[in-house]
């Protein structure tokens, strides 16, 4: 952890030194000048890395994680986060709760609400907190974009909406849009691989914009009566919980909330490197992130938090038929019967943390300032007072502590928001902040495509056997 601080402070100083601005000259404002003006500075530490540090080993790999999916494995260049298994998250060296104090939020002040994503977004993509006038332009940058061609909501309007999952509209409405791609069209046309990043920019950016938009139709068409209604007044946010029909200022505070701390968990989840891949080949940000939405529908990566919540309900619905009360004591010998019939706990545990969640205690807080007297929200709070300890004993549970899944569905079915299917496409639009974010910097700084040695299973058998000799 120490060498990965040392690289962000070192990295650091070299970003803000280029955004430097001599006196007289125009003041650095859009997203896009701030980036442009660290662009040099950010090639060069790159280049100063490989050539300086290009022989120094980063670690090993055993058999066990050529098998296991590659966990632990160091083999990723990620900028927008890094995940440390005692501490949490850090989105450019920021923890959550530094975020919920620094970025600016809707009402302005940074800490007088929760911060916004287009402030993460700004920090994301420059390393940099943006102040409430460059959050403003990122908005008004967003809502510009957030239109989607008559013909891609054609298509989306046209799905079987009551058979076809929530998450296979939205990644066939997001590739409807993919025509407008600048960097196809660039690419097409010849330009420079160093100046990839400028069509690149406008696409993330677009994607970013235009994923509420489609994933509202997605709801309206299949929920509701088709119908939307924007306000572009108001934020990214704002306008999205707008567009899905809700006008709630709470509500909106938590798709803040939400939306920030699903953004990004550094590179190696499954949709963060699903994304990272196929835009290596070249590929554009849209199609890229329908390789990355892919991967965010599978049940072992964005469906957790429908199943914590049928979980939880399923609980509540068995006490109430045996009229039993949600005590500490009666959660406990819930767990033992649960864990003794060979069944998990959902919404504990972690593939890299080793402690709570801190996207887990920052939802906790915002269910104790918005909604304490909530009854599913009272049931989690107890579950989470004696889980951990039953896990411990238990012991086969590496990380006994409760994970972002574990709130989530329960603070969305507070407010009405009770679809479960539809949980995935909202964790969709958020992590399209980061993966994006980082997807911009790969093409920036000319990274190549991945590609990983692979190995048989009797290559590394007698490997292994010529390694015990």
């Amino acid at each position: 952890f120490f060498s990965e601080t040392l690289f962000t402070m070192s990295f650091s100083r070299i970003v803000s030194s280029a955004a430097w601005v001599p006196r007289g000259a125009r003041a650095v404002t859009t997203l896009k000048e701030t980036i442009a003006a660290q662009l040099p500075a950010k090639r060069d530490y790159i280049k100063m890395l490989q050539k300086e540090y290009g022989d120094v080993v980063l670690g090993e790999v055993t058999v066990d994680q050529c098998i296991g999916g590659a966990r632990g494995v160091k083999c990723m260049l990620w900028e927008t986060s890094l995940l440390d298994a005692n501490e949490g998250i850090r989105f450019r060296g920021h923890t959550i709760p530094d975020l919920q104090k620094t970025l600016p939020s809707f009402t302005g002040p940074a800490g007088a609400g929760e911060p916004t994503p287009e402030g993460l977004i700004w920090l994301l993509l420059t390393g940099n907190v943006p102040t409430k006038e460059e959050e403003a332009s990122l908005t008004a940058e967003l809502h510009k974009n957030g239109d989607i061609p008559p013909e891609a909501e054609a298509v989306i309007r046209g799905l079987p909406h009551k058979t076809m999952h929530p998450m296979t509209q939205l990644k066939i409405g997001l590739l409807a849009c993919q025509p407008e791609s600048k960097f196809a069209r660039a690419y097409q046309e010849g330009t420079r691989k160093t100046e990839y990043w400028d069509p690149v920019y406008d696409d993330i950016i677009s994607v970013i914009a235009k994923l509420p938009k489609i994933a509202s139709l997605v709801y309206r068409c299949t929920y509701h009566d088709g119908k939307i209604v924007e306000d572009r007044g108001s934020d990214f946010s704002g306008n999205f919980c707008r567009m899905l029909g809700y006008n709630d200022p709470s509500f909106d505070e938590l798709m803040r909330l939400y939306m920030v701390i699903h953004s990004d968990h550094e590179g190696g989840n499954a949709s963060a490197h699903a994304t990272r891949l196929c835009g290596s080949t070249l590929s554009d940000p849209y199609l890229a992130y329908v390789g990355g939405l892919s991967a965010l529908a599978g049940p072992l990566h964005g469906l957790a938090n429908q199943e914590v919540l049928r979980w939880i309900q399923e609980l509540q619905a068995k006490f109430k038929a045996e009229g039993r009360a949600v005590t500490a004591e009666t959660i406990t010998e819930f767990a033992w019967d649960t864990l003794k019939s060979g069944k998990i706990i959902p919404g504990y545990g972690h593939a890299v943390l080793r402690k709570t969640d801190p996207r887990y205690t920052c939802q906790r807080e915002f269910g104790l300032k918005h909604m304490p007297d909530d009854e599913l929200f009272k049931i989690v709070d107890t579950i989470y007072q004696v889980m951990p300890g039953i896990l411990t004993e238990h012991g086969k549970t590496k990380n006994p502590y409760p994970n972002v899944d574990s709130h989530s569905g329960v603070l969305l079915w507070h407010y009405g928001f009770t679809q479960y299917d539809y949980y995935t496409v909202l964790f969709g639009v958020s992590r399209a902040m980061g993966a994006l974010s980082q997807l911009f910097w790969d093409r920036a700084l000319g990274l190549p495509l991945e590609r990983p040695k692979s190995l048989t299973p009797e290559w590394i058998e007698n490997f292994a056997k010529n390694t015990k000799k």
